[in-house]
Parts: structure tokens; C-alpha cells; sequence
């Protein structure tokens, strides 16, 4: 019996949530306990995390393409295995080698369990309908920080970090795998269809889906969007891991530091809400726009108004980081169609976790050198980012007939 898409989402979604609690967001509040038990320090646990990201964006492609073939269900179930072999490792790591290894481990694990896999899943799944449900699940899982960073900050002062490690191991087998093992079987792809790609899986895609953009738009647009995401993946990690210090040095106490980084968390929420009922028709390339503006906006806010303004930049910030999540997975969707779907977005989200594996150590430098400056440097990259997304079209209109007219009403 194939579940209702509304299960599915509400599956996937909480599968997301374990998944980026458990790995992403775990050294927050791990790094420091990891580092004093094992004879390391912060920084070196730091560069295992930046190991585990950079193996994520190697396979990031070849995870995306079996799920164009497979569908995400195994992909995905498998994802659930390695996270918990992974964590598994961290907790009896006895040196820092087998820490290396465990976070590698556990890079491969997020190289086809995160949003890019979820998202490739239910392309595959329901083609160019999958817009609302990238929506359902991004809201679901904007809440791993706000459920994982105190759920392990509780248990690592109850079991300790090996513990912790292993409660999220368990967790995956208990708990990840059974949600995962809910999505819909489907057969593998046997053949080519008349578009070039693979015939569709069942359940079957939508019909109509439109080819998207070709030719030469189709080629800068792909180059734009492997930008965006790169800009703005860079970004993201860098106020995710040196908010509170960027806004001391900008004139906050510590208390309103704190105050900014929590409001950020129900920015990204209510931002996706917004995508989810009030502007569910807004082309998810205006909405990238929007969001793209958010972050060098507060900041130009910060700068002229001080301190006083933190708490709208991290409204903006936070608003612009939680859209730009779903147009992710909606706008390439949107200006290229499904077919190849997991494989391009496996590539297009290649050098954002490149570039994410780097942030926390490039920013922390920059920081020492410039203090509350290097806002200024994360705006501009924000307003490269932005100016480059104005040389992509939303329609296909180098192609005649109905095909072009479908698509510019996507």
C-alpha cells in the first residue's frame, strides 16, 4: 500500500530532524568534551567535522544519481546504517585517529542522508509537484538545532559525549531507519525516455513535467546556482558557528548575542511557513532573490543603527537562511525539471559543502584580523550573490510552444 504523501513528508521530516541533530549541529556542543577526553583540541575536532563535509560533497553526485535510478528509500535507509556505525565509533574512539575515521564515516552518512537526498527522494517520487512537500519537510527540520543542541547538551551532562554519541546511534536504528523504510518502493529505472533521462519509477512522476531551460540560459543558470548555494552554504556556516562573536565585536553584550542566535531559529520557521501558504506561488527564483537580500540587508542595518539593530539582523539573517533552504530544492527543480534531478542537485550542492567545510576555520581568521568587518565581507558575498541571480530567467522562452508557455507559469 503506497502511503499518503502527507506521511511521507511527515516521515521524512522527522528523519531529516535526527539526521542534522545528530551529525551537522553535534559539534556545538560536542567539539569541547571530545577535544579535553581525547588530548585534542577544539579546533582539531573542528577539522575532522571539515573532513566529514568535504566527503559529503564527493559523494554527494554519485548518492543523487542512484536516487534519480533507485528512488531514495534505500539510499536513504542506508544513510540510517552509516550514521550509526559512525556515532558508534565516536563513542568508543579511543585517539584521535579513530575520531578522523568516525567523522569521515559519518560524512559519507550525510552525503546521502541529508536535504539534498530528501529532497532528490521526492522529486523522484512526484516531479514537478514536489515543491510543497520540499516546503513540508524543510519545516519539519528547521528544528533540528532547536531540538538537537539540547538534547545533546542533556545528555552529555548526563551520559557524558560517548554516550550522547550512542543515544544518536540508536536513535537512527530505532527510530531514522523505520521512518525511512515507510517512503514508497520503486522500481529501478530500465531504459531511457524520449527527454534523455530514465523512465519514471512507481509510483510515477506527475506528467507535464516541463524540460526547463536549454542551451546556453540552461548552462549560466546551472553556474549561477552552483554560485548561490556555494555564497550562501559559506555564509550560513559562518554565522552558525561565529554568530556570538561577530556580534560582540560589533557592540552587543553577551546576553543580546545570545538573544539574536535565538531568534534566528523562528525566523527560518516562519519565513518557510510564509513559502508554504502565502507565497506558494511566487516563483521559487523570486523568492531566491528575496532571501539572498536578507543577510546583506541586516547587516547594512547593524552597521548604521549598532547594537540596537542585532535583533532585526537576525530576523533578516534568519528569514533569508530559511528560505534559501527550500529554493535549494524547489528552484532547481523549477528552472530545469526532474529528470537527473538527484545527480544535478548532488552537483550543484558540490561546492557549497567545499566551501561550508571551510567556513568556521577562514571566518575565525578573518575575525581575528578585521572584528565586527567581516559582516561586511559576508554582505558582499551576499550581494554578489544576489546580482548574479538577476542573470537567470524564470521561463524557458528560447523554446517555442506550449512547452515554454507551461513554464512560465511553474
Amino acid at each position: 500500500m503506497t502511503p499518503h504523501p502527507r506521511t511521507v513528508v511527515a516521515a521524512l521530516g522527522t528523519a531529516q530532524t535526527l539526521a542534522w541533530a545528530s551529525t551537522y549541529y553535534l559539534p556545538a556542543i560536542l567539539a569541547v568534551p571530545m577535544a579535553r577526553d581525547l588530548g585534542t583540541s577544539v579546533a582539531g575536532v573542528m577539522a575532522a567535522f571539515s573532513g566529514a563535509l568535504v566527503v559529503s560533497a564527493l559523494v554527494g553526485p554519485r548518492m543523487g544519481a542512484w536516487i534519480d535510478r533507485w528512488g531514495g528509500r534505500p539510499v536513504l535507509m542506508a544513510s540510517n546504517g552509516v550514521f550509526a556505525v559512525g556515532l558508534l565509533m565516536l563513542a568508543f574512539a579511543p585517539d584521535v585517529a579513530v575520531l578522523w575515521l568516525a567523522w569521515l564515516l559519518l560524512g559519507l552518512g550525510m552525503g546521502g542522508g541529508l536535504y539534498e537526498s530528501a529532497f532528490a527522494t521526492l522529486v523522484r517520487l512526484q516531479g514537478a509537484q514536489a515543491r510543497r512537500s520540499i516546503t513540508g519537510i524543510t519545516l519539519i527540520a528547521g528544528f533540528a538545532s532547536t531540538v538537537g543542541w539540547p538534547a545533546s547538551a542533556a545528555l552529555e551532562s548526563w551520559l557524558g559525549w560517548r554516550g550522547t554519541c550512542a543515544v544518536w546511534a540508536g536513535l537512527h536504528l530505532l527510530l531514522g531507519l523505520p521512518l525511512n523504510a515507510l517512503l514508497p518502493r520503486v522500481t529501478a529505472a530500465a531504459g531511457a525516455c524520449a527527454s534523455g533521462g530514465e523512465r519514471p519509477a512507481e509510483p510515477a512522476a506527475p506528467a507535464q513535467d516541463p524540460p526547463g531551460l536549454q542551451g546556453p540560459d540552461r548552462r549560466r543558470a546551472l553556474v549561477v546556482l552552483a554560485f548561490l548555494f556555494a555564497v550562501t552554504g559559506f555564509v550560513s556556516t559562518a554565522l552558525a558557528t561565529h554568530l556570538p562573536q561577530l556580534m560582540m565585536a560589533a557592540g552587543a553584550s553577551a546576553a543580546l548575542a545570545l538573544w539574536v542566535g535565538g531568534l534566528m531559529g523562528p525566523a527560518q520557521v516562519v519565513a518557510r511557513l510564509l513559502e508554504f501558504t502565502r507565497l506558494r506561488h511566487v516563483h521559487p527564483l523570486v523568492l531566491a532573490r528575496w532571501a539572498t537580500a536578507g543577510h546583506p540587508l541586516g547587516v547594512l542595518l547593524l552597521f548604521v543603527g549598532g547594537p540596537a539593530m542585532a535583533p532585526l539582523f537576525g530576523l533578516l539573517h534568519g528569514a533569508g537562511n530559511g528560505m534559501l533552504t527550500l529554493t535549494k530544492g524547489s528552484l532547481p527543480l523549477a528552472l530545469f525539471g526532474s529528470t537527473g534531478y538527484g545527480a544535478r542537485q548532488g552537483l550543484l550542492m558540490a561546492p557549497a559543502r567545499l566551501l561550508q567545510a571551510s567556513a568556521p576555520f577562514v571566518t575565525g581568521l578573518v575575525i581575528e584580523r578585521l572584528g565586527a568587518l567581516t559582516l561586511g565581507l559576508t554582505a558582499a558575498l551576499g550581494v554578489a550573490a544576489w546580482i548574479a541571480l538577476l542573470q537567470v530567467q524564470a521561463s524557458t522562452t528560447p523554446q517555442a510552444g506550449p512547452s515554454a508557455s507551461r513554464d512560465r507559469s511553474h
